[in-house]
């Protein structure tokens, strides 16, 4: 992926890339979860991407959900995590 996400330090369980909207509140209770739980990860808010941007965002995140709905939580390149499943996300990163 060409664009940088934004990095948030702490500690790492792989490889945990979050592809959010700025404006959906299950998109930031899936932020905070992560904060809370203080692991690495890398987050991008795709709405607030320029046209071009987000058309190369959205094709990458299809490769991991299909609907390209948000949240999209990807760990380890493997684990596909869709919408605030908090708990689901808790028991993988705990």
């Amino acid at each position: 992926m060409a664009i940088q996400p934004i990095h948030v330090d702490g500690s790492d369980k792989g490889s945990i890339m979050l592809y959010a909207l700025s404006t959906c509140i299950h998109c930031k209770q899936t932020r905070n979860l992560l904060d809370e739980l203080k692991v690495a990860y890398d987050y991008l808010y795709v709405d607030q991407l320029s046209r071009t941007e987000m058309d190369d965002v959205l094709k990458e995140m299809e490769k991991f959900n299909p609907r390209g709905s948000f949240p999209t939580l990807v760990i380890n390149n493997n684990k596909v995590i869709v919408g605030s499943r908090l708990d689901e996300i808790r028991e993988v990163l705990l």
